[in-house]
């Protein structure tokens, strides 16, 4: 997305980053329960409001490191999708998300005031316990896909009412 692309959308620009590793029993996820703001106690991924001018790479490398204190080389981001969130009934939460996965990264996770990170099997992540769109398309990333779709939520603001995209499966 270009400058000029960036001020013609009306929501607000974020990034996920969906870091993974090999764990002693598979794949295993970064995830984290958000500690404030938007949010606040659903299990995510690092990630966050993009800065005035910067790219959504230079905002995924920030936001790692300022949620979970690893610093991630922007090399190592794998762009996966882009996640278009649409909220009729609140709109001020709507927003696009650039989402990235990455298996490099130089530290040891640690918490902050906005997310307390822990690695989750991927086989067991919590989707119950995250925003409802999660179990459409993250499985897919996770699995080496990606996605470029848009969610709208309902009246409660927490449920999926539909969707329109690519790598997006009705979750089992």
């Amino acid at each position: 997305m270009t400058a000029r692309d960036e001020s013609k959308s009306q929501h607000p620009a974020v990034v996920v980053v969906y870091l993974l590793r090999d764990g002693a029993t598979g794949p295993e996820v970064l995830l984290g329960e958000k500690r404030r703001g938007l949010g606040a106690g659903r299990v995510v991924g690092p990630g966050g409001k993009r800065e005035p001018g910067e790219t959504a790479v230079e905002t995924a490398v920030r936001e790692v490191a300022e949620e979970v204190g690893l610093r991630v080389d922007a090399a190592d981001l794998e762009a996966r999708g882009t996640l278009d969130y649409r909220f009729p009934y609140r709109p001020s939460w709507s927003q696009v998300s650039d989402v990235f996965v990455c298996r490099r990264w130089q530290g040891t996770p640690s918490g902050s005031d906005e997310l307390e990170p822990r690695w989750v099997s991927v086989a067991a992540v919590p989707y119950g316990a995250m925003w409802d769109d999660a179990k459409y398309w993250l499985p897919g990333v996770l699995d080496g896909g990606s996605v470029r779709a848009r969610f709208t939520f309902a009246e409660d603001d927490a449920t999926v009412s539909g969707y329109t995209g690519t790598g997006v499966e009705a979750p089992v």
